[in-house]
Protein backbone atom coordinates (compact mmCIF):
# COMPACT_ATOMS: atom_id res chain seq x y z
CA UNK A 1 0.00 0.00 0.00
CA UNK A 2 2.75 2.43 0.99
CA UNK A 3 4.83 1.51 -2.05
CA UNK A 4 1.88 2.22 -4.39
CA UNK A 5 1.25 5.59 -2.71
CA UNK A 6 4.94 6.42 -2.98
CA UNK A 7 4.99 5.58 -6.68
CA UNK A 8 1.94 7.76 -7.30
CA UNK A 9 3.64 10.67 -5.51
CA UNK A 10 6.81 10.24 -7.52
CA UNK A 11 4.92 10.20 -10.80
CA UNK A 12 2.98 13.30 -9.76
CA UNK A 13 6.28 15.05 -9.08
CA UNK A 14 7.59 14.08 -12.52
CA UNK A 15 4.38 15.33 -14.13
CA UNK A 16 4.69 18.63 -12.23
CA UNK A 17 8.26 19.06 -13.45
CA UNK A 18 7.14 18.43 -17.02
CA UNK A 19 4.44 21.08 -16.60
CA UNK A 20 7.01 23.57 -15.33
CA UNK A 21 9.10 22.84 -18.40
CA UNK A 22 6.18 23.79 -20.66
CA UNK A 23 5.03 26.86 -18.73
CA UNK A 24 8.32 28.43 -17.65
CA UNK A 25 10.54 27.19 -20.44
CA UNK A 26 12.91 25.47 -17.99
CA UNK A 27 14.44 22.23 -19.24
CA UNK A 28 13.27 19.12 -17.37
CA UNK A 29 16.86 17.84 -17.16
CA UNK A 30 17.98 21.08 -15.52
CA UNK A 31 15.43 20.77 -12.72
CA UNK A 32 16.19 17.08 -12.31
CA UNK A 33 19.92 17.71 -11.96
CA UNK A 34 19.25 20.40 -9.38
CA UNK A 35 17.04 18.02 -7.41
CA UNK A 36 19.70 15.30 -7.45
CA UNK A 37 22.38 17.71 -6.17
CA UNK A 38 20.06 19.02 -3.46
CA UNK A 39 19.00 15.53 -2.38
CA UNK A 40 22.64 14.46 -2.16
CA UNK A 41 23.52 17.45 0.00
CA UNK A 42 20.49 16.94 2.25
CA UNK A 43 21.16 13.23 2.62
CA UNK A 44 24.80 13.91 3.54
CA UNK A 45 23.69 16.18 6.38
CA UNK A 46 21.13 13.63 7.54
CA UNK A 47 23.73 10.81 7.33
CA UNK A 48 26.16 12.87 9.42
CA UNK A 49 23.51 13.24 12.12
CA UNK A 50 23.00 9.49 12.15
CA UNK A 51 26.79 8.81 12.23
CA UNK A 52 28.46 11.64 14.17
CA UNK A 53 31.82 9.85 14.23
CA UNK A 54 32.32 10.35 10.49
CA UNK A 55 34.43 13.18 9.11
CA UNK A 56 32.61 15.24 6.46
CA UNK A 57 35.77 15.42 4.36
CA UNK A 58 36.11 11.63 4.16
CA UNK A 59 32.68 10.73 2.77
CA UNK A 60 30.29 12.00 0.15
CA UNK A 61 26.84 11.23 -1.20
CA UNK A 62 25.61 10.73 -4.76
CA UNK A 63 21.90 10.77 -5.58
CA UNK A 64 20.02 9.70 -8.70
CA UNK A 65 16.36 10.25 -9.63
CA UNK A 66 14.75 8.09 -12.29
CA UNK A 67 13.26 10.47 -14.92
CA UNK A 68 10.43 8.03 -15.67
CA UNK A 69 9.33 6.72 -12.28
CA UNK A 70 10.79 9.38 -10.02
CA UNK A 71 12.46 6.83 -7.71
CA UNK A 72 15.33 8.17 -5.59
CA UNK A 73 18.53 6.15 -5.15
CA UNK A 74 21.45 7.19 -2.90
CA UNK A 75 25.11 6.06 -2.67
CA UNK A 76 27.53 6.85 0.16
CA UNK A 77 31.07 7.38 -1.10
CA UNK A 78 34.45 7.02 0.60
CA UNK A 79 36.68 9.94 -0.38
CA UNK A 80 40.39 10.65 -0.30
CA UNK A 81 41.84 14.16 -0.34
CA UNK A 82 45.03 14.61 -2.36
CA UNK A 83 47.01 17.84 -2.16
CA UNK A 84 49.11 19.09 -5.08
CA UNK A 85 51.61 21.95 -5.08
CA UNK A 86 52.33 23.74 -8.35
CA UNK A 87 55.47 25.59 -9.41
CA UNK A 88 54.24 28.86 -7.91
CA UNK A 89 53.80 27.27 -4.50
CA UNK A 90 49.99 27.21 -4.59
CA UNK A 91 48.34 24.14 -3.07
CA UNK A 92 45.33 22.59 -4.75
CA UNK A 93 43.17 19.84 -3.26
CA UNK A 94 41.77 17.00 -5.34
CA UNK A 95 39.06 14.66 -4.07
CA UNK A 96 39.22 11.05 -5.24
CA UNK A 97 36.39 8.51 -4.82
CA UNK A 98 37.79 5.30 -3.37
CA UNK A 99 34.52 3.37 -3.15
CA UNK A 100 30.77 3.85 -2.95
CA UNK A 101 27.92 1.81 -1.53
CA UNK A 102 24.19 2.14 -2.13
CA UNK A 103 22.14 2.73 0.99
CA UNK A 104 18.39 2.59 1.43
CA UNK A 105 16.44 5.83 1.58
CA UNK A 106 14.38 5.85 4.75
CA UNK A 107 10.80 7.03 4.98
CA UNK A 108 11.87 9.78 7.40
CA UNK A 109 14.12 11.30 4.78
CA UNK A 110 11.58 10.86 2.00
CA UNK A 111 8.89 12.62 3.98
CA UNK A 112 9.75 15.89 5.71
CA UNK A 113 13.39 16.37 4.66
CA UNK A 114 12.89 15.33 1.05
CA UNK A 115 9.80 17.49 0.55
CA UNK A 116 11.41 20.63 1.97
CA UNK A 117 14.57 20.11 -0.07
CA UNK A 118 12.64 19.54 -3.28
CA UNK A 119 10.54 22.64 -2.70
CA UNK A 120 13.56 24.87 -2.08
CA UNK A 121 15.43 23.53 -5.09
CA UNK A 122 12.49 23.92 -7.45
CA UNK A 123 11.88 27.53 -6.38
CA UNK A 124 15.57 28.36 -6.65
CA UNK A 125 15.83 26.79 -10.07
CA UNK A 126 12.78 28.72 -11.20
CA UNK A 127 14.31 32.02 -10.07
CA UNK A 128 17.64 31.22 -11.70
CA UNK A 129 15.97 30.18 -14.94
CA UNK A 130 13.84 33.34 -15.09
CA UNK A 131 16.91 35.49 -14.48
CA UNK A 132 18.81 33.70 -17.21
CA UNK A 133 15.91 34.06 -19.64
CA UNK A 134 15.62 37.77 -18.84
CA UNK A 135 19.34 38.24 -19.34
CA UNK A 136 19.25 36.46 -22.69
CA UNK A 137 16.26 38.58 -23.72
CA UNK A 138 18.05 41.88 -23.06
CA UNK A 139 21.64 40.80 -23.79
CA UNK A 140 21.08 41.18 -27.52
CA UNK A 141 19.26 44.49 -27.20
CA UNK A 142 22.16 46.78 -26.46
CA UNK A 143 21.58 49.87 -28.56
CA UNK A 144 17.77 49.63 -28.40
CA UNK A 145 15.33 52.06 -26.80
CA UNK A 146 13.12 50.82 -23.95
CA UNK A 147 10.25 52.51 -22.16
CA UNK A 148 9.98 52.26 -18.40
CA UNK A 149 8.22 53.79 -15.43
CA UNK A 150 10.25 55.83 -12.97
CA UNK A 151 10.21 53.90 -9.69
CA UNK A 152 12.85 55.63 -7.62
CA UNK A 153 14.86 58.76 -8.25
CA UNK A 154 17.90 59.63 -6.14
CA UNK A 155 21.01 61.72 -6.56
CA UNK A 156 23.19 58.87 -7.77
CA UNK A 157 20.74 56.94 -9.94
CA UNK A 158 17.16 56.51 -11.10
CA UNK A 159 15.37 53.17 -11.39
CA UNK A 160 13.05 52.38 -14.31
CA UNK A 161 10.57 49.50 -14.13
CA UNK A 162 10.63 47.61 -17.44
CA UNK A 163 8.16 44.93 -16.34
CA UNK A 164 10.30 41.82 -15.83
CA UNK A 165 13.37 43.70 -14.67
CA UNK A 166 14.49 47.12 -13.47
CA UNK A 167 16.83 49.35 -15.45
CA UNK A 168 19.42 51.62 -13.87
CA UNK A 169 19.84 55.21 -15.07
CA UNK A 170 23.11 56.46 -13.52
CA UNK A 171 23.69 60.12 -12.76
CA UNK A 172 26.38 60.33 -15.46
CA UNK A 173 23.78 59.27 -18.07
CA UNK A 174 21.13 61.74 -16.92
CA UNK A 175 20.40 65.15 -18.43
CA UNK A 176 20.84 67.73 -15.64
CA UNK A 177 17.91 69.84 -16.86
CA UNK A 178 15.46 66.91 -16.83
CA UNK A 179 13.43 66.24 -13.67
CA UNK A 180 12.40 62.60 -13.17
CA UNK A 181 9.16 62.12 -11.23
CA UNK A 182 7.90 58.83 -9.82
CA UNK A 183 5.28 57.16 -11.97
CA UNK A 184 6.06 58.91 -15.24
CA UNK A 185 7.01 57.03 -18.40
CA UNK A 186 10.52 57.54 -19.72
CA UNK A 187 12.49 56.23 -22.68
CA UNK A 188 16.10 55.15 -22.28
CA UNK A 189 18.89 53.89 -24.53
CA UNK A 190 20.36 50.53 -23.43
CA UNK A 191 24.13 50.89 -23.12
CA UNK A 192 25.04 47.79 -21.10
CA UNK A 193 23.53 44.51 -19.92
CA UNK A 194 25.44 42.58 -17.27
CA UNK A 195 24.75 39.75 -14.87
CA UNK A 196 24.30 40.55 -11.19
CA UNK A 197 23.78 38.63 -7.99
CA UNK A 198 20.06 39.48 -8.05
CA UNK A 199 19.56 38.98 -11.76
CA UNK A 200 20.49 40.90 -14.91
CA UNK A 201 21.33 44.57 -14.52
CA UNK A 202 20.41 46.87 -17.40
CA UNK A 203 22.04 50.28 -17.70
CA UNK A 204 20.23 52.92 -19.79
CA UNK A 205 21.18 56.42 -20.89
CA UNK A 206 19.38 59.67 -21.68
CA UNK A 207 22.48 61.46 -23.01
CA UNK A 208 23.73 58.96 -25.60
CA UNK A 209 23.60 60.19 -29.24
CA UNK A 210 22.09 56.82 -30.14
CA UNK A 211 18.91 57.80 -28.27
CA UNK A 212 18.30 60.64 -30.73
CA UNK A 213 18.94 58.34 -33.67
CA UNK A 214 16.59 55.64 -32.37
CA UNK A 215 13.83 58.15 -31.64
CA UNK A 216 13.95 59.34 -35.24
CA UNK A 217 13.79 55.73 -36.40
CA UNK A 218 10.61 55.28 -34.38
CA UNK A 219 9.03 58.48 -35.71
CA UNK A 220 10.15 58.41 -39.36
CA UNK A 221 9.04 55.33 -41.36
CA UNK A 222 11.46 56.20 -44.18
CA UNK A 223 14.39 55.68 -41.80
CA UNK A 224 13.08 52.33 -40.58
CA UNK A 225 12.60 51.22 -44.21
CA UNK A 226 16.09 52.32 -45.22
CA UNK A 227 14.99 55.03 -47.66
CA UNK A 228 16.43 57.81 -45.48
CA UNK A 229 19.68 57.25 -43.62
CA UNK A 230 21.09 59.11 -40.63
CA UNK A 231 24.76 59.67 -41.47
CA UNK A 232 26.00 61.53 -38.39
CA UNK A 233 24.75 62.76 -35.01
CA UNK A 234 26.19 65.45 -32.74
CA UNK A 235 24.52 66.22 -29.45
CA UNK A 236 24.80 68.42 -26.39
CA UNK A 237 22.15 66.79 -24.19
CA UNK A 238 19.43 69.07 -22.96
CA UNK A 239 20.47 71.99 -25.19
CA UNK A 240 20.90 71.34 -28.91
CA UNK A 241 21.57 68.54 -31.40
CA UNK A 242 22.37 68.20 -35.09
CA UNK A 243 21.76 65.23 -37.37
CA UNK A 244 22.90 64.81 -40.96
CA UNK A 245 20.56 62.79 -43.19
CA UNK A 246 20.70 61.53 -46.76
CA UNK A 247 18.24 59.81 -49.08
CA UNK A 248 18.78 56.62 -51.04
CA UNK A 249 16.01 57.62 -53.44
CA UNK A 250 16.27 60.89 -55.40
CA UNK A 251 12.54 61.54 -55.16
CA UNK A 252 12.57 61.62 -51.33
CA UNK A 253 13.68 64.73 -49.47
CA UNK A 254 15.57 63.47 -46.38
CA UNK A 255 15.17 66.67 -44.37
CA UNK A 256 11.46 66.95 -45.15
CA UNK A 257 10.89 63.32 -44.23
CA UNK A 258 12.50 63.82 -40.81
CA UNK A 259 10.70 67.09 -40.12
CA UNK A 260 7.31 65.71 -41.15
CA UNK A 261 4.08 67.52 -42.02
CA UNK A 262 4.11 70.88 -40.25
CA UNK A 263 7.06 69.64 -38.18
CA UNK A 264 5.02 66.90 -36.47
CA UNK A 265 7.73 64.21 -36.54
CA UNK A 266 10.60 66.28 -35.24
CA UNK A 267 8.25 67.86 -32.69
CA UNK A 268 7.53 64.44 -31.18
CA UNK A 269 11.26 63.81 -30.78
CA UNK A 270 11.74 67.23 -29.20
CA UNK A 271 8.90 66.51 -26.77
CA UNK A 272 10.47 63.20 -25.73
CA UNK A 273 13.82 64.95 -25.16
CA UNK A 274 12.12 67.61 -22.99
CA UNK A 275 12.53 70.57 -25.37
CA UNK A 276 16.01 69.89 -26.75
CA UNK A 277 16.45 71.82 -30.02
CA UNK A 278 17.27 69.73 -33.09
CA UNK A 279 18.78 70.84 -36.41
CA UNK A 280 18.23 68.47 -39.35
CA UNK A 281 20.75 69.16 -42.13
CA UNK A 282 21.37 67.42 -45.47
CA UNK A 283 24.47 65.25 -45.69
CA UNK A 284 26.84 65.61 -48.65
CA UNK A 285 29.81 63.61 -49.87
CA UNK A 286 31.56 66.90 -50.67
CA UNK A 287 33.30 68.06 -47.46
CA UNK A 288 32.92 71.77 -48.28
CA UNK A 289 29.18 71.42 -48.88
CA UNK A 290 28.75 69.27 -45.78
CA UNK A 291 30.57 71.79 -43.58
CA UNK A 292 28.44 74.63 -44.98
CA UNK A 293 25.25 72.64 -44.33
CA UNK A 294 26.36 71.72 -40.82
CA UNK A 295 26.50 75.39 -39.81
CA UNK A 296 22.80 75.89 -40.51
CA UNK A 297 20.73 77.92 -39.72
CA UNK A 298 23.58 80.32 -40.55
CA UNK A 299 24.11 81.13 -44.24
CA UNK A 300 27.60 80.40 -45.54
CA UNK A 301 29.09 82.45 -48.39
CA UNK A 302 32.03 80.12 -49.05
CA UNK A 303 33.74 77.07 -47.54
CA UNK A 304 37.30 75.99 -48.28
CA UNK A 305 38.64 72.65 -47.03
CA UNK A 306 42.17 71.35 -46.61
CA UNK A 307 42.15 67.52 -46.55
CA UNK A 308 45.76 67.32 -45.38
CA UNK A 309 45.14 69.21 -42.13
CA UNK A 310 41.44 68.26 -41.93
CA UNK A 311 40.51 71.91 -41.48
CA UNK A 312 37.83 74.01 -43.14
CA UNK A 313 37.77 77.79 -43.62
CA UNK A 314 34.21 79.11 -43.66
CA UNK A 315 33.41 82.66 -44.81
CA UNK A 316 30.04 84.07 -43.74
CA UNK A 317 28.41 87.48 -44.18
CA UNK A 318 29.11 89.94 -41.39
CA UNK A 319 25.55 89.83 -40.10
CA UNK A 320 25.64 85.98 -39.97
CA UNK A 321 28.85 85.66 -37.96
CA UNK A 322 27.30 85.51 -34.52
CA UNK A 323 24.65 83.07 -35.76
CA UNK A 324 27.30 80.80 -37.29
CA UNK A 325 29.31 80.72 -34.07
CA UNK A 326 26.20 80.28 -31.93
CA UNK A 327 25.55 80.98 -28.30
CA UNK A 328 28.73 80.24 -26.38
CA UNK A 329 30.15 78.70 -29.58
CA UNK A 330 27.55 75.94 -29.54
CA UNK A 331 26.63 75.95 -33.23
CA UNK A 332 30.27 75.82 -34.33
CA UNK A 333 31.12 73.06 -31.84
CA UNK A 334 28.25 70.87 -32.97
CA UNK A 335 29.12 71.44 -36.62
CA UNK A 336 32.71 70.37 -35.95
CA UNK A 337 31.58 67.20 -34.18
CA UNK A 338 29.04 66.42 -36.88
CA UNK A 339 31.50 66.75 -39.76
CA UNK A 340 34.73 65.68 -38.07
CA UNK A 341 36.51 68.76 -39.49
CA UNK A 342 38.23 71.60 -37.65
CA UNK A 343 36.25 74.67 -38.61
CA UNK A 344 37.63 78.23 -38.87
CA UNK A 345 34.85 80.83 -39.19
CA UNK A 346 35.57 84.30 -40.54
CA UNK A 347 33.39 87.20 -41.62
CA UNK A 348 33.66 88.68 -45.10
CA UNK A 349 35.16 91.92 -43.75
CA UNK A 350 37.76 90.13 -41.67
CA UNK A 351 38.69 87.80 -44.54
CA UNK A 352 39.08 90.78 -46.88
CA UNK A 353 41.23 92.63 -44.35
CA UNK A 354 43.48 89.59 -43.97
CA UNK A 355 43.81 89.32 -47.73
CA UNK A 356 44.76 92.99 -48.06
CA UNK A 357 47.21 92.74 -45.19
CA UNK A 358 49.21 90.11 -47.01
CA UNK A 359 52.17 90.74 -49.37
CA UNK A 360 51.32 93.14 -52.25
CA UNK A 361 53.25 93.72 -55.49
CA UNK A 362 55.38 96.90 -55.48
CA UNK A 363 53.70 99.90 -57.20
CA UNK A 364 55.69 102.91 -58.53
CA UNK A 365 55.00 106.03 -56.48
CA UNK A 366 54.13 109.25 -58.41
CA UNK A 367 56.88 111.86 -58.74
CA UNK A 368 57.05 114.51 -56.00
CA UNK A 369 59.03 117.84 -55.70
CA UNK A 370 62.39 117.48 -54.09
CA UNK A 371 61.57 120.04 -51.44
CA UNK A 372 58.44 118.20 -50.47
CA UNK A 373 60.27 114.91 -50.18
CA UNK A 374 63.03 116.45 -48.05
CA UNK A 375 60.70 118.34 -45.72
CA UNK A 376 58.34 115.53 -45.33
CA UNK A 377 58.99 112.14 -43.77
CA UNK A 378 60.32 109.49 -46.11
CA UNK A 379 57.86 107.40 -48.05
CA UNK A 380 59.31 104.27 -46.46
CA UNK A 381 58.63 105.69 -43.01
CA UNK A 382 55.05 106.60 -43.96
CA UNK A 383 54.50 103.15 -45.38
CA UNK A 384 55.83 101.59 -42.21
CA UNK A 385 53.60 103.81 -40.08
CA UNK A 386 50.54 102.90 -42.14
CA UNK A 387 51.37 99.22 -42.13
CA UNK A 388 51.89 99.35 -38.39
CA UNK A 389 48.55 101.07 -37.84
CA UNK A 390 46.59 98.59 -39.89
CA UNK A 391 47.71 95.51 -37.96
CA UNK A 392 47.08 97.37 -34.75
CA UNK A 393 43.47 97.92 -35.74
CA UNK A 394 43.19 94.32 -36.88
CA UNK A 395 44.70 93.15 -33.63
CA UNK A 396 42.21 95.21 -31.69
CA UNK A 397 39.38 93.69 -33.65
CA UNK A 398 40.83 90.22 -33.33
CA UNK A 399 41.46 90.68 -29.62
CA UNK A 400 37.85 91.59 -29.02
CA UNK A 401 36.69 88.61 -31.01
CA UNK A 402 39.19 86.38 -29.25
CA UNK A 403 37.90 87.32 -25.83
CA UNK A 404 34.31 86.75 -26.87
CA UNK A 405 34.99 83.49 -28.58
CA UNK A 406 37.27 82.07 -25.90
CA UNK A 407 34.63 82.81 -23.32
CA UNK A 408 32.03 81.30 -25.63
CA UNK A 409 34.00 78.13 -26.21
CA UNK A 410 33.95 77.42 -22.47
CA UNK A 411 37.05 75.24 -22.62
CA UNK A 412 35.50 72.92 -25.20
CA UNK A 413 38.03 70.74 -27.00
CA UNK A 414 36.15 70.51 -30.28
CA UNK A 415 39.19 72.12 -32.00
CA UNK A 416 37.27 74.92 -33.74
CA UNK A 417 40.04 77.17 -34.88
CA UNK A 418 39.68 80.67 -36.17
CA UNK A 419 36.97 81.79 -33.79
CA UNK A 420 39.54 83.95 -32.04
CA UNK A 421 39.75 86.01 -35.19
CA UNK A 422 35.99 86.32 -35.71
CA UNK A 423 34.23 89.51 -34.66
CA UNK A 424 30.53 89.81 -33.92
CA UNK A 425 28.22 92.34 -35.55
CA UNK A 426 28.15 94.38 -32.39
CA UNK A 427 31.92 95.02 -32.36
CA UNK A 428 32.38 98.83 -32.35
CA UNK A 429 35.93 98.51 -33.70
CA UNK A 430 34.73 96.74 -36.84
CA UNK A 431 31.92 99.21 -37.66
CA UNK A 432 33.96 102.12 -39.00
CA UNK A 433 36.16 99.81 -41.10
CA UNK A 434 33.85 100.31 -44.10
CA UNK A 435 34.06 104.13 -44.11
CA UNK A 436 37.78 104.60 -43.43
CA UNK A 437 40.18 104.54 -46.40
CA UNK A 438 42.27 101.42 -46.69
CA UNK A 439 46.00 101.22 -46.37
CA UNK A 440 46.30 100.81 -50.14
CA UNK A 441 44.61 104.13 -50.84
CA UNK A 442 46.89 106.03 -48.45
CA UNK A 443 49.92 104.39 -49.98
CA UNK A 444 48.83 105.28 -53.54
CA UNK A 445 48.43 109.01 -52.80
CA UNK A 446 51.64 110.09 -51.01
CA UNK A 447 51.37 113.60 -52.47
CA UNK A 448 48.44 114.41 -50.21
CA UNK A 449 50.42 113.27 -47.21
CA UNK A 450 53.43 115.42 -48.28
CA UNK A 451 51.28 118.53 -48.69
CA UNK A 452 49.83 118.18 -45.23
CA UNK A 453 53.32 117.79 -43.86
CA UNK A 454 54.45 121.00 -45.61
CA UNK A 455 51.50 122.96 -44.25
CA UNK A 456 52.35 121.84 -40.75
CA UNK A 457 55.97 122.86 -41.28
CA UNK A 458 54.99 126.37 -42.49
CA UNK A 459 52.67 126.84 -39.54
Amino acid sequence: MEEGWEQDMNQEMIAALRELEREKGIAFETILEGLEEAMASAYKSWWKQQHPELDEETFGVRAKIDPESGDLRVWVQELERIEHENEEGEITVETKVLSEQEVPVTDEFKGRIGAQTAKQVIFQRLRDAEREMTYEEFAGREGDVVTGIVQQSERRYTLLDLGKVEALLPQAEQVPSEPYRNGERLKGYITEVRKGSKGPQIVVSRTHPGLLKKLFELEVPEIAEGIVEIKAVAREPGHRSKIAVSSNEPAVDPVGACVGPKGSRVRNVVTELRGEKIDVVPWSADPATFVANALQPAKVREARVDPETQTALVIVPDYQLSLAIGREGQNARLAARLTGWRIDIKSETQFADEQRGGPRPAQPAPAAPAAAVESSPSSAQLASDDSGAAPAADAADGGAGSGADSAAAGGDSAAIEGESGATTDDDPAAAPAETEPSADESAVEPVVVDESAEEKAEA
